[in-house]
């Protein structure tokens, strides 16, 4: 037990140390060097990048974990599922259709994930939820959802601020999506860190866990809405990034253990980490063009998800 929280704390502190690390080198790398003539341009376009990929980042790593622990599955992400392609599409309506409401995104985009999420549930639903079923299930919807996004794009002109939502361009977020961002996910992180002790009663049998007094249906429903809200404000944001959610928790289980009250905030450094990195290179590699940290992740993530797919047993926590 002592060498365990020893290697948790390790990974905290490394994992720490590294996500600083980062944000230094993110701030200080770019076309613009940081002098008193650049420094007004770098305040208001490099850092309020840092920032958003950070909690976004956070954001969809909890996000990956609620839905991991909902459905007893590792592979659960909210890319794959099409849950951010799903909220995605609604924010590409509402910002094309009636852009006064930009605000209001986030509201829409969670209309959205919530729409995928019940497609998910319901078309995976066959004498009980599968594990693999509902992956093959949850990469159809995205890739329904996906086409209906390209239409709507076709359709408005192929405007690069939708494209934004697809694509993850955050050389076209400023500190009002930041501000934005952080209002709506603040809350919603908080409160998937409220209930990671009842995460971690979610992985016993339900017949466990309602001998306990506890309504399991009503437990994830309320586990599965914090994680499909912070997967849309995310996603109207940072655009449909795939497979983050699904590699920080994976990483987290490695190094601190499938304990969700320390699993949760690890997952969160660990998501900010990735994010920030996948953003900081796609901008350097091939500077003065960019790629998308949404490219960047898939990059990684696609080889990663097949590694887990060929070892997963098809049961949660093994």
């Amino acid at each position: 037990m002592e060498r365990r929280k020893k290697k948790a704390i390790g990974a905290f502190a490394v994992t720490g140390l590294l996500l600083i690390a980062t944000i230094l080198f993110s701030i200080n790398t770019g076309s613009l060097s940081i002098s008193g003539a650049n420094i007004d341009i770098i305040m208001d376009l490099r850092i309020p990048r840092i920032l958003i990929s950070i909690v976004g980042g956070a954001g969809i790593a909890v996000s990956g974990v609620l839905l991991q622990a909902v459905m007893k599955n590792p592979l659960a992400d909210p890319g794959i599922l099409g849950i951010s392609a799903g909220s995605s599409l609604s924010a590409i309506l509402i910002t094309g259709l009636v852009p006064s409401m930009y605000f209001l995104t986030p509201i829409f985009s969670f209309i959205g994930g919530v729409v995928a999420c019940f497609l998910v549930y319901t078309l995976s639903w066959k004498d009980g939820l599968s594990a693999f079923r509902i992956i093959l299930v949850g990469i159809t919807i995205n890739t329904v959802f996906v086409a209906l996004i390209d239409c709507a794009e076709s359709l408005m002109g192929g405007n690069n601020a939708l494209a934004s939502f697809t694509e993850s361009r955050l050389s076209m977020k400023g500190w009002d999506d930041f501000y934005m961002l952080l209002t709506y996910s603040v809350v919603f992180v908080v409160l998937g860190v409220l209930l990671a002790s009842r995460c971690d009663l979610l992985a016993l049998e339900d017949r466990t866990v309602g001998s306990l007094g506890i309504n399991v249906t009503a437990l994830r429903i309320k586990v599965s809405a914090v994680a499909v809200f912070l997967a849309a404000i995310c996603t109207s944001v940072l655009g449909t990034v795939s497979f983050l959610g699904l590699l920080a928790p994976y990483i987290g289980r490695m190094l601190v253990g499938s304990g969700h009250k320390t699993l949760i905030p690890y997952s969160m450094i660990a998501g900010a980490l990735l994010m920030l990195l996948a953003d900081t290179t796609g901008r350097t590699i091939a500077a003065p063009n960019e790629i998308s940290a949404a490219v960047i992740m898939a990059v990684i993530g696609g080889p990663c998800f097949i590694v887990l797919l060929r070892r997963a047993s098809g049961s949660y926590g093994r």
